[in-house]
């Protein structure tokens, strides 16, 4: 079995690994948002500048919040609303870029769909 401290580290090596996935995802998704929206790279830079800006934001309230509530309590909260959020958000989108991204997609999906349901 191994000790609290290793747990520890494996923890928050996968919650930094969330962060840098979701970091990622939000430089992947330049390009598509310059051709739909006709940015300019100026305007590809404020995107990215919004999305530092708000998460400094959140991780400086967020150490803040830790010396008053104790730092697992955050820590965990954190996790769970930013794991959440990229769910809900995940669902609210997905059909909506797949569609545009490629119809194909779309239709792929409802006939897996339209095929496990006859599982159930």
């Amino acid at each position: 079995m191994l000790e609290r401290k290793w747990w520890t580290l494996i923890v928050v090596c996968l919650a930094i690994f969330m962060l840098l996935l979701d970091i990622t995802i939000v430089n992947v998704a330049l390009p598509p948002i310059a051709r739909s929206l006709d940015a300019s790279f100026t305007d590809l830079q404020w995107v990215i500048d919004a999305y530092a800006l708000t998460l400094a934001t959140f991780v400086l309230n967020a150490g803040s919040l830790a010396d008053l509530l104790g730092r697992k309590r955050v820590f965990v909260t954190g996790v769970v609303l930013f794991t959440g959020a990229a769910i809900i958000l995940l669902n609210l989108v997905a059909d909506v870029v797949l569609a545009a991204v490629d119809p194909r997609i779309e239709r792929r999906g409802a006939r897996a769909a339209r095929a496990t349901t006859g599982v159930i």
